[in-house]
C-alpha cells in the first residue's frame, strides 16, 4: 500500500505552474499579489540605482563648475529656470532669493540671509523627497510580504486537511499536493520580502548620503552669500 502511495505521489506534477493552477482562488490571489509586489519592488530598485548613479554624476559635474571660479550670476543665468541636478536646484533657489532680496536701488531687504537659507531648505526637502520616493513601498513589502505569504500557506493547509477528510486518507498522494501548494505562497512571500529589505537598506543609505552631500553644499553656498551680505552692509 505504501509503495502504491509513493508511486502515485511521484506521478503528480509539482512544477510551480501546476501548483498555482491547483491552488484555491484565495491562494492564487495571494500568489498574484506577491508576484506583483515583487516585480514592482524590482522596478523601483532598478530605477533607483540608475537615478542615484545619474545624481552622483550630475552632482560632480555641477560642483566642479561651481568651484571653477566663474561669477555666480553667470552660472545662475546659464542654468536658467529649470535646474536638473539636486545641487543645481539648491543653488538656483538660493540665487533666486538673493536677487529678490535686492531693492531697485541696489540695497538689501532686511532678513535676506534667513530667507535665502529657508529657500534652500525648501529645495533640499524636495530633493530628499525625490530621492526617497518609492523606498516606503520597499519597506512595506519587506515587512508585510512574509505575512501575506503565511496567510496563503495557512489557507492552503486548511484546504489540504479538508481534502484529507474528504478522501479519508493520509497517504502522500493526498497530502503532498496540498502541502506543496500551501508552501508555495510562503516561498513567494520570502521571494518578495528578502530583496525588498536588502535593497531598502542599501538605497536608503545611498539616499541619506546624497542628501547629506547637498546639505553640505547648501551650507557652503550659504556662507559664500553671507560674506557677500556682510560686504554689502
Amino acid at each position: 500500500m505504501e509503495t502504491e502511495a509513493i508511486a502515485a505521489a511521484q506521478n503528480i506534477d509539482f512544477s510551480i505552474m501546476a501548483l498555482f493552477v491547483r491552488a484555491t482562488i484565495t491562494a492564487q490571489a495571494v500568489m498574484i499579489i506577491l508576484l506583483i509586489a515583487s516585480f514592482w519592488s524590482w522596478s523601483i530598485i532598478i530605477q533607483k540605482f540608475i537615478s542615484y548613479r545619474t545624481s552622483r554624476r550630475e552632482n560632480a559635474v555641477f560642483e566642479e563648475l561651481f568651484w571653477s571660479g566663474q561669477p555666480l550670476d553667470t552660472l545662475y543665468e546659464q542654468l536658467g529656470e529649470n535646474p536638473v541636478s539636486a545641487p543645481e536646484k539648491v543653488f538656483v533657489a538660493g540665487m533666486a532669493e538673493w536677487r529678490r532680496s535686492h531693492r531697485s536701488d541696489g540695497d538689501l531687504i532686511a532678513g535676506a540671509q534667513a530667507r535665502i537659507d529657508r529657500a534652500m531648505n525648501v529645495a533640499l526637502g524636495r530633493v530628499a523627497d525625490d530621492l526617497n520616493k518609492g523606498l516606503v513601498f520597499l519597506a512595506t513589502v519587506g515587512s508585510v510580504a512574509p505575512f501575506v505569504g503565511l496567510f496563503g500557506t495557512v489557507w492552503g493547509i486548511m484546504n489540504a486537511f479538508k481534502e484529507i477528510a474528504n478522501q479519508q486518507s493520509t497517504n502522500l498522494a493526498v497530502v503532498a499536493p496540498g502541502i506543496a501548494e500551501a508552501l508555495l505562497a510562503t516561498a513567494l512571500g520570502l521571494l518578495a520580502a528578502i530583496p525588498a529589505v536588502v535593497f531598502y537598506n542599501k538605497l536608503s543609505g545611498d539616499a541619506d548620503r546624497l542628501v547629506a552631500e547637498q546639505e553640505v553644499f547648501a551650507d557652503e553656498f550659504s556662507m559664500i552669500l553671507s560674506r557677500q551680505l556682510d560686504r554689502s552692509e
